[in-house]
């Protein structure tokens, strides 16, 4: 069985809305590109080793048309490497209407959306689910993903789609090694989905007086 990767970028409020650019994914959201001012090398170099060893996408139907309006035509320019692993992989679309399909790759997924990644997540070892807000919370909620990659940024919006919006539920996940900051604050978190739903303890029994402050 392969992993399901979901690749997100935030904010410290968690807002996941709209990072590339203002018409990325408006919807009256007014800070579309937040993430531009935000960009640095180290930033860089952490999202193209995120995306070593990708053998398919799994895409929400916004975020499938903005790469496919984007990726087919980058081939031989700066981002030659993650172009031609995008343009190269097989792409799976979560989408309720009918959607163009026209980058090679590209295939549908049917209704029943759960079963349908589960098959994914069967037929390849490394699917990365990148942006997507609205197919992420379906993920969460079901809890079918294996690792959460998040590039929280040095910023608060207050407004916007979240990154948990409607789809989580009491989750354990551990941490997979040290977080690491960039120059401009962005601070890289790796996840991976653990067993069971998160405990709870008093922190007013007398052996946790420390923990208290007393």
């Amino acid at each position: 069985m392969g992993l399901i990767h979901i690749e997100l970028f935030a904010t410290l409020d968690l807002v996941g809305q709209g990072p590339g650019g203002p018409e990325e994914d408006p919807d009256g959201f007014p800070f579309g590109g937040w993430q531009a001012p935000l960009l640095d090398e180290a930033t860089g170099a952490q999202v193209g080793a995120a995306y070593e060893g990708t053998d398919a996408l799994l895409l929400g139907r916004r975020t499938y048309d903005i790469f496919a309006a984007h990726w087919p035509h980058q081939e031989g320019g700066a981002d030659n490497e993650i172009a031609a692993l995008f343009n190269g992989v097989p792409k799976y679309v979560a989408s309720r209407g009918r959607p163009d399909l026209a980058w090679a790759g590209s295939r549908q997924l049917g209704p029943d959306l759960a079963g349908a990644v589960r098959e994914i997540r069967d037929r390849h070892e490394n699917v990365k689910v990148v942006g997507s807000l609205d197919l992420v919370q379906t993920l969460l909620r079901e809890k079918l993903f294996d690792r959460l990659d998040l590039w929280v940024h040095p910023i608060v919006l207050g407004v916007g789609k979240k990154v948990f919006d409607g789809g989580a539920v009491p989750t354990n996940l551990t941490l997979l090694e040290p977080p690491a900051a960039g120059p401009k604050g962005t601070v890289y978190l790796r996840y991976g989905l653990a067993d069971g739903i998160p405990a709870t303890g008093d922190m007013s029994a007398p052996d946790r007086g420390a923990g208290r402050g007393v």
